[in-house]
């Protein structure tokens, strides 16, 4: 059943590349595939609730090492979401590349399919040769998405994305790979790690060092400058591939490291995890900092998810179940309210082309329902209620308390700080502060630009944009009133 997850968003690419002459072709295989990937996933939920389990080898490359497959709970949680955030980025792409008319709209949507392929390649890759074969192809396959315009931003930002991403694990990652190896004699994802007692603290802190860095799609500093690079990209790809697909698949290779080559217990007293949560640790407060100064609202954006993914690597380096539960629930998360805000931004960009935060003075005036998803959005970024991002951020707290590390509560109280301090002006004045011309033209007088601004939502973007923001945004109301049934999930996590 999930090889079909697998293999339909690739057989999708396949489909819009040849009937995408077809009127509605390219956006109907894009939802069609997108909502059969949802529906076998969550089938594959059920099935291992029940205590099934799967697993295929395809072919064996070298001794114990293959290109193999199976089915785990960390891999389930982050198929589950790319699947659902790719059914919705598909309704949200018709209203953007319409509304703006984009070009090469079929290299887009069959590029997006391809990248998902990637993704769920990743996710329930068995082993890290695996897990490296689909990382990899996951950055080709993002390329043009980055570069899609075509412009010299584009293309700059297309060579800061590939040339950091490509460094990044072929120096530091195929290294750790093949290091493991050599110790192991096995690549295997085993939970309780796989790596032999012996070793010392200087060698596994070293090895651990390599694979975070390797993983260079997690964002830790000084890995970090490829994200708002990409953000030159169209909205969708910097929704759905830098909010959610390409970025989570870095931290989910953190945590399914953590937890399957080296183990919980292993790291236990290792100073290797010390190093990490301290180098997570300042990525967070670095890129709240560099947010802050940002004007353009998607480089603030991208500055955030820099921040937001170090939440997920800091709270999975303190090595105890409930702080590795606590970062996978914030992969989750985040995913359902940085990609709201990617969406309101694109939004904003459809129907006013908008992109400065200064442009931003009295917009709920004209688009509402696009504003108020974006503070639902802000909050749950920030952490309060009732978004799910305050669950989220209570589950580190607990996870940081369970594990005594005070260093971690001191990060997220002043990140905390950090997140209002450039998220909240947005809000007030887009919220709160009188509309651009408003001083200009005066109170009494009926200047047309003025007369703009007596109606609500006369300049909303079209109804598919719409329509993809509200999803998401219900997502993060919906999620955080879930939190029992989310506690028992996660006691199948196997961690």
């Amino acid at each position: 059943m999930f090889l079909i997850v697998i293999a339909v968003p690739f057989l999708c690419a396949l489909c819009i590349s040849l009937f995408h002459r077809f009127i509605f072709g390219k956006e109907f295989f894009s939802i069609f595939s997108s909502l059969v990937v949802v529906f076998f996933n969550f089938s594959l939920v059920l099935s291992f609730l029940e205590g099934n389990s799967f697993n295929f080898e395809l072919i064996e490359v070298f001794p114990n090492v293959g290109l193999s497959f199976h089915i785990e709970p960390i891999g389930l949680v982050f198929s589950s979401i790319a699947s659902l955030l790719w059914f919705v980025n598909s309704i949200y792409s018709i209203g953007y590349l319409r509304g703006n008319s984009e070009q090469n709209q079929t290299r887009f949507y069959a590029y997006v399919s391809l990248s998902i392929f990637a993704v769920m390649g990743i996710a329930f890759a068995s082993n890290l040769f695996t897990f490296f074969l689909f990382y990899e192809l996951l950055t080709f396959l993002t390329y043009p998405l980055v570069t899609h315009n075509g412009s010299s931003n584009a293309k700059q930002g297309g060579k800061t994305y590939l040339g950091i991403l490509l460094f990044t694990s072929i120096c530091f990652l195929l290294l750790a790979i093949c290091i493991t190896y050599s110790f192991a004699d096995t690549l295997d994802f085993t939970k309780g790690g796989i790596l032999p007692t012996g070793l010392s603290n200087i060698e596994i802190t070293i090895l651990l060092l390599i694979f975070c860095f390797g993983v260079g799609k997690a964002a830790l500093f000084p890995f970090h400058s490829w994200l708002p690079a990409a953000m030159v990209a169209p909205t969708p790809v910097s929704a759905l591939l830098h909010a959610v697909a390409v970025v989570k698949a870095g931290v989910f290779g953190i945590i399914k490291i953590i937890v399957y080559v080296f183990g919980l217990d292993y790291l236990q007293g290792i100073s290797a995890v010390s190093i990490l949560t301290v180098l997570a640790g300042f990525t967070i407060i670095f890129a709240s900092y560099k947010a802050m100064k940002s004007t353009n609202l998607k480089q603030r954006l991208a500055f955030s998810t820099v921040s937001q993914l170090s939440y997920i690597t800091m709270a999975a380096s303190l090595a105890t179940p409930l702080a590795v539960a606590a970062a996978i629930f914030h992969l989750v998360s985040h995913a359902f309210g940085k990609i709201t805000l990617f969406f309101a931004a694109g939004s904003i960009y459809t129907a006013l082309h908008k992109t400065e935060i200064k442009e931003m003075r009295g917009i709920f005036y004209q688009m509402p329902i696009t504003m108020i998803c974006f503070a639902l959005g802000a909050f749950s970024m920030i952490g309060l209620p009732p978004t799910v991002g305050l669950l989220s951020k209570w589950f580190i707290i607990t996870g940081a308390v369970d594990a005594q590390d005070f260093f971690v509560l001191s990060i997220l109280i002043l990140s905390t700080i950090l997140n209002a301090s450039y998220f909240l002006p947005i809000i007030y004045d887009a919220f709160l502060r009188k509309p651009l011309g408003y001083e200009m033209y005066g109170e009494k007088k009926e200047s047309k630009e003025f007369y703009h601004y007596r109606y609500l939502g006369n300049s909303e973007a079209p109804v598919f944009i719409l329509l993809a923001i509200c999803c998401t945004t219900t997502g993060i109301l919906l999620i955080s009133f879930l939190a029992e049934y989310i506690s028992y999930f996660l006691n199948y996590l196997g961690v």
